[in-house]
């Protein structure tokens, strides 16, 4: 039951050059910052990745970018990270913006073996008619765009075909998993974590707490282990360092506190 278990450095020693990766985390909430660090440090790169954003600059998907270790990214969200929006903006990174419930369903599709689905959001829009830039130009000319989507009268309404993502590793951060991969998120923290981590052929978790099998309560099992391949535990202090506020948002102080 312990075969999971292996360090940083060793989780992600054979992702290669131009693999697909699908990342959990929502802006610094929920990243698996210590195996980023650890795929960082490796001279690989070329990656197209899948996740909501890419971190902050500095942290998070934000060290693949900077280091140039990003060649496209499927995500909702480009603010935050003036790296991204820069790198996406002169033509460095090819971006495909997708609706985030609609990013969220085809990762969970991806995972459950569901080739791909039909939905409503998107519809009448560049997301099922095409033409919205993937990437630019030096000159900020398009020199890819999206192609149109295949869409269906279903019920009289018309729906838009979207593909399942399948991707050759993920990267997620749990708050407990036991020796056989079973997970527990933490609040928030679980974003899009679970569909991230069933996403991926090869599902690598970074994880607060590792505990004995039989630990967790099945009503408190988030992720079943048969989605996990390897596992790593963090020390105290790479939990404690990781823990960030993206925003830190205070009220101004009552006349008392002045």
């Amino acid at each position: 039951m312990s075969s999971k278990l292996m360090t940083a450095a060793e989780a992600v020693a054979d992702i290669p050059d131009g693999a697909s990766i699908a990342a959990g985390g929502f802006g610094l909430c929920g990243i698996p910052q210590i195996v980023i660090e650890a795929l960082a440090a490796r001279d690989v790169g070329d990656f197209e990745v899948f996740s909501n954003n890419a971190g902050v600059d500095g942290k998070g998907l934000g060290i693949l970018l900077e280091t140039g270790k990003l060649r496209r990214i499927v995500s909702s969200y480009v603010g935050e990270n003036k790296e991204f929006a820069r790198q996406y903006l002169s033509g460095e990174l090819e971006v495909e913006l997708t609706p985030q419930g609609t990013l969220a369903e085809r990762m969970r599709a991806g995972g459950s073996g569901i080739g791909a689905f039909y939905t409503r959001t998107g519809v009448g829009t560049f997301v099922a008619d095409g033409g919205m830039p993937w990437k630019y130009d030096s000159t900020g000319g398009v020199a890819v765009a999206s192609p149109p989507k295949e869409t269906r009268e279903i019920r009289g309404e018309t729906y838009v075909l979207e593909q399942a993502i399948e991707a050759d590793y993920s990267l997620v951060r749990a708050a407990v998993a036991d020796r056989s991969g079973n997970l527990r998120f933490n609040l928030t923290a679980r974003n899009f974590s679970p569909l991230a981590a069933m996403a991926g052929r090869v599902c690598i978790v970074e994880a607060e707490e590792v505990v004995e099998v039989g630990e967790l309560a099945p009503d408190d099992i988030h992720l079943p282990g048969i989605f996990v391949h390897r596992l790593v535990e963090l020390t105290t202090e790479q939990v404690a360092q990781t823990k960030w506020i993206e925003k830190m948002t205070t009220n101004p102080p009552s006349e008392g506190q002045r």
